[in-house]
């Protein structure tokens, strides 16, 4: 048993080593662009199937590269997620060797099924499935579901929803405050959207700002949370991964969080699969 999971190992690492490329933003995975999308450097092109073997292999930490220009090349030691519940799969940031850097992450919330999981705003539309925070160095890793904003996507064609369509219908839900789709929307101010279609699904990328109130203890250099996401949907529902930190330490922390947004797609469901819409009133 050990060692085929040493030979999985290997072939999972071998793997990532062969179709990782230096690029100026990992954040842009370069596979068949959608409508909306423009052209991007190559970053990921790993199959479900790939990222299903590397979450068995996950007790081994992976190091990818995670390139911030052209001229350098910052290496990132990441690990695997599984969630079996939602069927997804991401990668997060362990260590910046170079930079003698160890995150310091904390499971706040376990993955556990849209039916019982925490509302992002008073309607309960999107809720957060799983979320890992670095309190130390103020880092959230999120992943969040919730089903589209018709009021802002008017087509129910998947095929033609854009990604600054989705970056809004996501944004106008996810706020705690009892305000408006359009005053929670206007917390936000999205820098980027493109779309990648990955093993026949449209992925929307966003990356945005969000400015929250002052307080006494709240200098102004922190009031802005620079934050990158991935969307894709399923069932009738958006499943978003979102990765954020302060403004302040973007240039530091924005490239592996980058590879993280990169890193998520949907997995074949297996019986633990819980789709959204099953036993919306269980909560346990």
């Amino acid at each position: 048993m050990a060692t085929a999971m040493l030979l999985l190992s290997q072939h999972s690492l071998s793997l990532l080593h062969n179709t990782t490329t230096t690029s100026k933003s990992s954040f842009r995975p370069h596979i068949i662009s959608c409508s909306s999308s423009k052209p991007s450097p190559a970053s990921y092109r790993t199959s479900r199937r790939d990222l299903i073997l590397l979450g068995l292999s996950s007790s081994l930490p992976i190091i990818l590269p995670s390139p911030a220009s052209y001229a350098e090349e910052e290496e990132v030691k990441m690990a695997s997620v599984v969630d079996e519940i939602n069927a997804y799969t991401y990668m997060y940031p362990l260590e910046l060797p170079s930079q003698n850097f160890v995150f310091k992450w904390v499971e706040s919330r376990k993955p556990e099924r849209y039916s019982s999981a925490a509302p992002l705003s008073p309607d309960a539309r999107l809720r957060i499935v799983s979320e890992r925070i670095d309190i130390i160095d103020n880092l959230v890793i999120s992943v969040a579901i919730g089903p589209p904003n018709f009021q802002i996507i008017k087509s129910k064609d998947k095929s033609s929803w854009t990604a600054k369509e989705i970056a809004d219908s996501v944004l106008s839900d996810k706020s705690a405050l009892r305000v408006t789709s359009s005053q929670r929307m206007a917390e936000s101010s999205v820098l980027d959207v493109h779309c990648s279609e990955i093993d026949g699904e449209p992925y929307w990328y966003y990356e945005y700002l969000v400015r929250r109130s002052p307080t006494k203890t709240v200098q102004a250099s922190n009031l802005y949370r620079h934050n990158v996401a991935s969307t894709v949907e399923r069932d009738g529902f958006l499943y978003t991964l979102n990765a954020s930190t302060l403004s302040k330490e973007w240039d530091k922390m924005g490239p592996a969080l980058e590879k993280t947004v990169a890193s998520f797609r949907l997995l074949p469901s297996t019986d633990n699969y819980v789709p959204p819409y099953k036993d919306p009133w269980r909560f346990w």
